[in-house]
C-alpha cells in the first residue's frame, strides 16, 4: 500500500508537519498517514534487534500482550517488569519509543510508569469502572497517565464495552453493546482529567472479530464518524469533539516524534 502511494509512514516531526499540511490542502490526494507500532515486544530478541526496528521506523512499543511475556506481564496475568523489561525501556528512553501501556498487568504498569520517563499513550484501553477486567484500567490508574500527560484511546471490543460478555455466544443488540458505551469511556477520563484533552479513539477493528463483537450501530468503519454526534448530544463542545477526535494525538505526536522543527 505504501508502494502504491496508499498509505505513508510517519517517523518524524517534520514528516507529520509535511503530512498535515497535505491532509488539510490536498486531502483526496493525500495517503493515509499512520505510526508504525508494536503490540508484544517478544519479537526483540535483543536491544539490538529494538534499534534495528526504530531504524526501519518503529516508533510505539507495548512491552506485553497477553499472558507472561519477555519483558513484561500482559493481560490475564501478573507479574514484574524484571531486568529484561528494564532494559527495554531504558532503551525504549534513549531512542525516543512511545510507550504503549495497553495490555500491561498492574504491576507491570505501575514500575513501567516509575521507570519510564518518556512519552507514553494507551493506544486502545477502556475502563474498569464498567467492565471490570484486568484488561481495563481502574481510575486511578487512568489518574496516573493523565499525570503523565498520556492520551487514553477507547476501544470498540464488545466485550470491552459491556460486562458480562461471553465470546461466540453474546450479540452486541442484546448485550447492550453500541457506540454509546464507548462514549462512556471517552467521558470517563474526560471526566477524570477536567477536561478533553486526554481521550482519544483507538478503535481495535483491526480484523481480529467482525460485526459479532462490534457495537451493534456499526457496520463499517465509517460509523465512527457517529461517535462526534453522540458527544454533541453530551454536551461536548466543537473544539473538544476535535481533540477527541484527532487532535490530542496529532498534538501528543508533535512532542513525541524525533527529528526535525516544527513550524508555527
Amino acid at each position: 500500500m505504501e508502494q502504491a502511494g496508499e498509505l505513508l509512514r510517519i517517523t518524524s516531526k517534520a514528516g507529520l508537519e509535511s503530512h498535515l499540511l497535505n491532509w488539510e490542502t490536498d486531502p483526496v490526494n493525500t495517503p493515509i498517514g499512520y505510526v508504525l507500532s508494536l503490540e508484544g515486544a517478544d519479537s526483540l530478541v535483543s536491544m539490538k534487534h529494538l534499534e534495528r526496528a526504530w531504524e526501519s521506523g518503529l516508533r510505539a512499543l507495548g512491552p506485553a500482550h497477553y499472558g507472561e511475556g519477555v519483558y513484561a506481564f500482559g493481560t490475564d496475568s501478573e507479574g514484574p517488569l524484571g531486568p529484561k523489561g528494564r532494559d527495554l525501556l531504558t532503551e525504549m528512553m534513549r531512542l525516543g519509543i512511545i510507550l504503549d501501556v495497553t495490555h500491561l498487568c498492574d504491576q507491570s504498569l505501575s514500575e513501567a510508569l516509575e521507570f519510564y520517563d518518556g512519552p507514553l499513550w494507551a493506544s486502545h484501553n477502556n475502563c474498569r469502572k464498567f467492565v471490570p477486567h484486568n484488561r481495563q484500567f481502574s481510575d486511578e490508574q487512568i489518574k496516573r497517565l493523565i499525570e503523565r500527560d498520556a492520551v487514553i484511546c477507547a476501544a470498540l471490543d464488545a466485550w470491552m464495552l459491556v460486562p458480562g460478555w461471553v465470546r461466540g455466544v453474546s450479540e452486541p443488540a442484546t448485550a447492550g453493546a453500541i457506540l454509546e458505551r464507548v462514549a462512556d469511556n471517552i467521558d470517563n477520563v474526560c471526566q477524570l482529567a477536567g477536561d478533553s484533552l486526554h481521550a482519544g479513539i483507538g478503535s481495535d477493528l483491526d480484523g481480529a472479530f467482525g460485526r459479532e463483537q462490534s457495537p451493534a450501530d456499526i457496520d463499517t468503519i465509517a460509523d465512527l464518524q457517529k461517535i462526534p454526534g453522540i458527544l454533541r448530544n453530551r454536551g461536548y463542545s466543537a473544539s473538544d469533539i476535535s481533540n477527541i477526535l484527532s487532535g490530542n494525538l496529532i498534538r501528543f505526536l508533535q512532542k513525541a516524534l524525533p527529528g526535525g522543527v516544527l513550524s508555527d
